[in-house]
């Protein structure tokens, strides 16, 4: 992870070097390459760091709570919620600012988290998993309706937020990472502290009942922590796709399935594979960049294929 946020930092259209990079931060001489080093490159190599690591936590809550190998935090709204509010409030107050856009995203993953946890019985406190699935499509379907309708009677705003729909993380400064690194924080503790209890509720729910688990509360815990970490992620990238269905299985792989280990190796690995997608996404049209969420879809998608098959021939 060090390394790709090394190469983060130092590979782009503009040539620059370790040496660069170490005058940039202890001798600064305002040149273009030490400027973009501070300004432009290590901000993107640590948003791409944080925001990688939470949505591939995410990824494994979702999985778990769900016990479906394909699940990832869009299923519960997260994406089409935010990307709906932030349409929304582009296009009626479209002198708004993006410091501003990066609250109104999150709110709007909050609200369709919200629904599809009411839809699914989370008011009643049984919450199941079918049910969960089905009103996170549902909901999911919905909002990206709505989005897709207010894009085509409004130029203006399609324009403004197609960067951002396709998920991106060029561009974004360090401020807005500020902002929502004390929600991410939380939502790493958090996921940490009920590995130990994912591992029981793995053995199944009337067992996990049975050890003593309190899987409602369990599960709730989870899906907050989901929208926290998603939903800020979001907030401030965009819809980046895949990292929460691929990373989970990958950690898996590696130390087998221990949710103490996978947890945070799934972290790790979230945050690799968005940076590795980052630094191919300034390459593949070059000079030219394409948004990050292009590049994750691309190099996930025969990782997702893999994981179909795996799962249908089970």
């Amino acid at each position: 992870m060090l390394l790709c946020i090394l190469g983060s930092i130092l590979l782009g259209y503009t040539d620059t070097d370790l040496n660069m990079l170490i005058n940039a931060y202890t001798n600064f001489d305002g040149s273009m390459e030490q400027l973009i080093i501070k300004t432009t490159r290590v901000p993107r190599a640590l948003i791409a760091t944080f925001i990688g690591a939470s949505l591939g936590i995410a990824g494994v809550l979702m999985q778990s709570i769900t016990k479906n190998p394909m699940a990832s935090p869009s299923l519960l709204g997260v994406n089409s919620g935010a990307s709906f509010f932030l349409v929304i409030a582009i296009s009626f107050f479209p002198k708004i600012s993006f410091n501003f856009l990066v609250y109104v995203a999150f709110v709007g993953a909050f609200i369709a988290t919200a629904i599809v946890y009411t839809l699914a019985g989370g008011l009643k406190g049984d919450v199941h998993t079918i049910n969960l699935t089905l009103a996170g499509a549902a909901i999911t379907f919905l909002f990206s309706s709505f989005t897709q309708g207010v894009l085509a009677q409004d130029q203006k705003t399609l324009e403004e937020t197609l960067f951002w729909l396709s998920g991106s993380i060029e561009g974004r400064s360090i401020e807005i990472l500020i902002m929502v690194i004390p929600y991410l924080v939380v939502g790493w503790i958090a996921s940490i502290l009920i590995s130990k209890k994912l591992n029981i509720l793995a053995l199944g729910e009337e067992t996990a009942v049975g050890l003593g688990q309190n899987t409602r509360s369990l599960k709730l815990i989870a899906a907050v922590s989901i929208v926290i970490l998603a939903g800020a992620s979001v907030s401030v990238a965009g819809p980046i796709t895949l990292i929460g269905l691929i990373t989970p299985h990958l950690a898996k792989t590696i130390v087998g399935s221990d949710y103490r280990w996978i947890v945070p190796y799934s972290g790790v690995l979230g945050a690799v594979f968005l940076i590795i997608s980052d630094i191919g996404a300034r390459f593949v049209i070059y000079p030219k960049e394409v948004p990050v969420g292009v590049m994750t879809a691309l190099i996930g998608a025969p990782f997702f294929i893999y994981i179909a098959r795996k799962a249908e021939n089970k």
